[in-house]
């Protein structure tokens, strides 16, 4: 074997394993991927998600907002969904409850899951849940009908952020799915 050839070798090799490195550098970020983005998201309120808080701090300003409530339910899940009150205009740092209606169209007991999301997405940051029916799976009996509760606030610092001046309403979506768990049942 000539010098050339062993040369050859270690950089083939060299080479090999810096590809499995960046290989396994590649795959560690797609497996956290996923919970850094949802971080990401509930940090800065990106893609419409909302903050969650305990309650409000008690500042309540002269600003008026509109909220107004959207439902949607997904095809595998035989559900109607519907808020109960079409909106609701608060006091920007006012709590408000309010209230989504479902009912289990089918003749088993099914378990649903809600996802949701602000529009305009450059408010969700300033939307806070203090309590909601989308922080837990949901399990309706056949024929079950129940009022599901959603507790909030708007943060009074978005009376302080110029970029939302013109935002007089906001609207707070959900769309409900079969929970996961369920479907593997």
């Amino acid at each position: 074997m000539t010098a050339q050839t062993v040369t050859q070798k270690e950089s083939n090799f060299k080479t090999l394993m810096v590809l499995l490195v960046i290989l396994a550098f590649m795959v560690g970020l797609v497996s956290i991927s996923v919970p850094l983005y949802r971080l990401f998201c509930q940090a800065t309120g990106y893609g419409g998600t909302t903050q969650k808080a305990d309650a409000s701090d008690g500042t309540i300003l002269a600003r008026d907002i509109t909220v107004r409530f959207n439902s949607d339910v997904n095809n595998h899940l035989p559900w109607n969904f519907k808020p109960v009150q079409r909106s609701v205009t608060l006091k920007i740092g006012e709590e408000a409850l309010i209230f989504y209606k479902a009912v289990n169209n089918s003749s088993e007991t099914i378990t649903g899951t809600a996802t949701f999301n602000v529009t305009p997405f450059k408010a969700a940051q300033y939307f806070n849940k203090i309590d909601c029916f989308c922080f837990t799976e949901q399990t309706l009996a056949p024929g079950e009908e129940v009022d599901m509760p959603v507790s909030f606030f708007i943060d009074p610092d978005m009376a302080k952020d110029i970029r939302l001046d013109e935002v007089k309403e906001i609207t707070l979506s959900y769309t409900f799915f079969r929970a996961e768990l369920d479907d593997e049942e």
